[in-house]
């Protein structure tokens, strides 16, 4: 019987963001080809940018320790957005003898099609994340050519205040000291 692990990854804890939705199939798939499920590793409120998540590290871990044969993910951009670490991880887990299989993108990665797929869907993962940002930067300029000002209170350098005692007094405002 193969051994599997399911991960699964939501990006925010308050948007009610559920990763229940991603378990529930992947358990599905796993059941129905008669897998045994050994563990399910879930990050809550982790962006997929981040190679390193706790979640993410301890199933990595467990593969390194042969604990499993296959690791499932819902989909390619709930485990890497960044075509390097994707590659990476595949190529780790290649040589550890874990298959790697996500659902929705139907890959399987025993197949030199399957693997170019990999390759294909994670640069469209890491080009989505580049647009994103294009878009927040686009919106930050807006906000200043509008006159937002953005970020912490400018200090003077001729300031008779240190940066500890302005904080401080901050601090203090805002906790109603």
């Amino acid at each position: 019987m193969k051994r599997v692990a399911l991960y699964a990854r939501v990006s925010t804890i308050n948007h009610c963001q559920d990763p229940e939705m991603q378990l529930r199939e992947l358990r599905e798939f796993a059941v129905a080809r008669g897998w045994q499920i050994v563990e399910e590793f879930v990050d809550r409120g982790v962006s997929g940018s981040k190679d390193r998540r706790p979640q993410l590290d301890r199933m990595m871990t467990a593969a390194r320790s042969r604990k499993i044969d296959a690791m499932i993910v819902w989909k390619l951009d709930r485990f890497a957005r960044s075509l390097k670490h994707l590659v990476t991880a595949i190529a780790e887990f290649e040589s550890l003898g874990v298959q790697f299989v996500s659902l929705r993108d139907n890959l399987d990665l025993t197949t030199p099609s399957g693997r170019l797929m990999v390759h294909i869907l994670g640069a469209m993962a890491e080009f989505e994340k580049s647009l994103i940002q294009e878009r927040v930067c686009a919106g930050l300029r807006n906000a200043r050519a509008k006159g937002k000002r953005l970020g912490r209170p400018k200090m003077r350098p001729d300031s008779e205040m240190s940066r500890t005692t302005l904080w401080r007094r901050q601090r203090d405002a805002t906790v109603g000291i």
